[in-house]
């Protein structure tokens, strides 16, 4: 006798899917895009840095090619002043401010550093010449500066204590010499 023998059915395991390298690419990219905006956001969201704060410390390179460290200047009252070239606001302080940096430049216990905002060298060195200006200025180069203090536009002024902190401002051009003098002399008193 023929003994029928159960059909019996080997199920075969369904194909290993592989991810494609690419699409694993494609995905570490789109999250890393998106962990650098969401930084940028809660950077935004800071607003600027406030009276009080440490202040950011940065190295400027002077349009010279000198390397200035903030930190090497610890103790003495830092005058940080973003310009640029094409900012007519800025050319209204200009003379003040190199007036209120040759005033204070022989006590050594002020510095003055000019950051030159989103720029070209060639109008940044005609602006420097001729407003005259002598204190120490350099480019904001990525500005990484700039992005550190979160500044609004050019003008601004920040006025670092001798202990590193924030102490005072000034968004807008100086209207006069005076109000340059009324932020630092009573710095350098403390």
């Amino acid at each position: 006798m023929n003994e029928k023998q159960p059909d019996t059915q080997i199920e075969e395991a369904p194909p290993e899917r592989k991810f494609p390298v690419w699409q694993s690419l494609a995905w570490i990219l789109v999250i890393g895009l998106l962990v650098i905006l969401a930084l940028g956001l809660i950077r935004a969201q800071k607003g600027p840095v406030g009276v009080g704060e440490i202040a950011p410390e940065f190295t400027l390179t002077t349009f010279d090619g000198e390397e200035i460290q903030t930190i090497d200047h610890s103790g003495q009252v830092i005058v940080v002043n973003f310009w640029a070239s094409w900012c007519k606001p800025c050319e209204q302080e200009a003379a003040d401010l190199e007036t209120a940096w040759r005033y204070y430049q022989s006590r050594g216990d002020v510095i003055f550093l000019g950051v030159d905002y989103v720029d070209t060298q060639t109008p940044a060195l005609a602006y420097l010449e001729k407003f005259d200006i002598t204190y120490p200025n350099g480019p904001d180069l990525r500005t990484r500066i700039s992005q550190d203090f979160r500044i609004s536009g050019v003008p601004e002024t920040y006025f670092i204590d001798r202990d590193g902190r924030l102490a005072y401002i000034k968004i807008g051009p100086f209207q006069t010499l005076d109000q340059i003098l009324g932020i630092i002399d009573p710095l350098l008193s403390e």
